[in-house]
């Protein structure tokens, strides 16, 4: 494909197939479970069209801040956002530069995330400066699989595979990501997705702290 449908695809199209795709009731199972345990202020990275929006408990949440590049998810993001008893800010940047101040957030909230930024390791950092120091990372994530055929799928299709799906890689490694970045796993989980998505690997869920001192 040239590099003009490319780009006009990524524009025009990709939000669209990626809001369908993670819209599904495998996320929305995890996102049920995992999103109300949010408080206080809240940053989510990788808002993308809102999408965790409904999960969040009102009771909770002080003020949810929503950031993602992608001004079209934003878009659909919007109308969801307006209608909360909640206050809600979205900003238009990326997790690798974070437009907030050291110590600002009680919870930051990563669901489906890792697998898209470019730079997953200064994102990590970021999130690091931006959280409190009592502050609890949450993440909902889909990643390299455990078998060693299913892997070798992944890396074949991962580059086709990230042209439709906005950038999305399939064989990065949630956990490993938050270990070296310092992170303290509180909880974790790991599962299966349903047949259907079965490239998309193992499914992580989980809590994370920040390091010590």
């Amino acid at each position: 494909m040239c590099q003009s449908c490319l780009s006009w695809y990524a524009r025009c199209m990709a939000p669209y197939f990626v809001h369908a795709g993670c819209s599904a009731n495998a996320f929305a199972h995890m996102r049920r479970r995992m999103i109300p345990r949010a408080e206080g202020i809240v940053v989510e990275i990788g808002f993308g069209s809102g999408l965790n929006l409904p999960y969040y408990d009102a009771a909770r949440v002080a003020l949810l801040v929503g950031v993602d590049p992608d001004g079209t998810m934003l878009g659909l993001a919007g109308p969801k956002s307006r209608s909360l008893p909640f206050e809600v800010e979205c900003l238009r940047a990326s997790g690798e530069s974070l437009p907030l101040a050291d110590a600002f957030a009680d919870t930051v909230v990563v669901t489906y995330a890792f697998c898209t930024i470019p730079d997953p390791e200064t994102a990590l950092t970021e999130i690091r400066r931006i959280l409190k120091p009592t502050g609890r990372l949450i993440f909902i994530e889909h990643g390299r699989a455990e078998g060693p055929l299913r892997r070798r799928w992944q890396e074949r299709l991962n580059r086709p595979w990230g042209s439709l799906a906005g950038g999305c890689h399939l064989n990065r490694d949630p956990l490993r990501l938050l270990r070296g970045a310092g992170f303290r796993l509180v909880e974790e989980e790991r599962g299966r997705f349903p047949l259907h998505f079965w490239q998309l690997g193992s499914h992580y869920a989980g809590v994370a702290a920040p390091p010590k001192g």
